[in-house]
């Protein structure tokens, strides 16, 4: 579905990323993992046009994306919900929906249903302004805004961070539903261990801007653990 191949990004002459080589397969979800600060954030906005590469290339489905603008990626069918979440704190929850689902062109309503059997919350708050939501449901509206965009690669950076715990088994439960469909490959920046390892298929760990340890989720041992995450 997704591979890096040796990418390379500067920031301001300052190399962030060296070599970065990572694949995700098709309907599978894959965690990275590092410590804070070694390029985890800065690998997800180059997969997303956010970031240009100044080497190497990223393939979707075999197609080399790597001179696409972000919003031609997003076409083609890459969701990003960001470190943060970003979503429009101004408009409504419906509002916020509704761009998800003029970004791919689509019809609302099908999806909506989706979004609000996965977030109910979402549908009895539709007329409330998105500034007003908790951090946990805010992360629930840029989850299902995402995924109204009919994503075959969903992007997600943290999206435990700062939530409430009920939050984060429902966005658990979301990620092992879409899993366990395995029509949509996931990618999932993620700090809390525990929480990647039971929803994870892969890792991959990173370290001063590249990959350093990676494979099948059963084999992130103590000992990888230990070596790549302890502070």
């Amino acid at each position: 579905m997704l591979a890096l191949e040796n990418i390379e990004v500067s920031i301001s002459g300052s190399q962030i990323l060296r070599g970065v080589n990572l694949g995700v397969s098709k309907g599978t979800v894959t965690c990275l993992m590092g410590r804070n600060g070694v390029g985890k954030t800065t690998t997800l906005k180059t997969i997303t046009g956010l970031l240009t590469q100044t080497r190497g290339h990223i393939l979707l489905e075999g197609k080399d994306i790597s001179n696409l603008p972000p919003e031609e990626r997003a076409r083609a069918g890459i969701g990003f919900v960001p470190q943060g979440r970003e979503i429009f704190p101004h408009l409504t929850v419906e509002e916020n929906l509704h761009i998800g689902c003029v970004a791919r062109g689509k019809s609302a309503a099908p999806g909506l249903e989706r979004v609000f059997a996965l977030f109910p919350v979402l549908k009895d708050f539709l007329p409330r302004k998105g500034g007003m939501l908790s951090g946990g449901q805010q992360q629930q509206l840029a989850i299902g805004r995402a995924l109204l965009t009919e994503p075959k690669l969903l992007i997600l950076d943290e999206p435990t961070e700062g939530i409430q715990p009920n939050v984060i088994d429902q966005i658990g439960d979301t990620i092992r539903l879409l899993r366990q469909e395995g029509k949509m490959s996931i990618l999932l920046v993620e700090q809390y261990l525990d929480f990647a390892k039971e929803l994870a298929d892969n890792f991959a760990i990173m370290d001063r801007g590249a990959i350093v340890a990676s494979g099948p989720v059963e084999s992130l041992t103590d000992a990888v653990i230990q070596a790549h995450l302890v502070v």
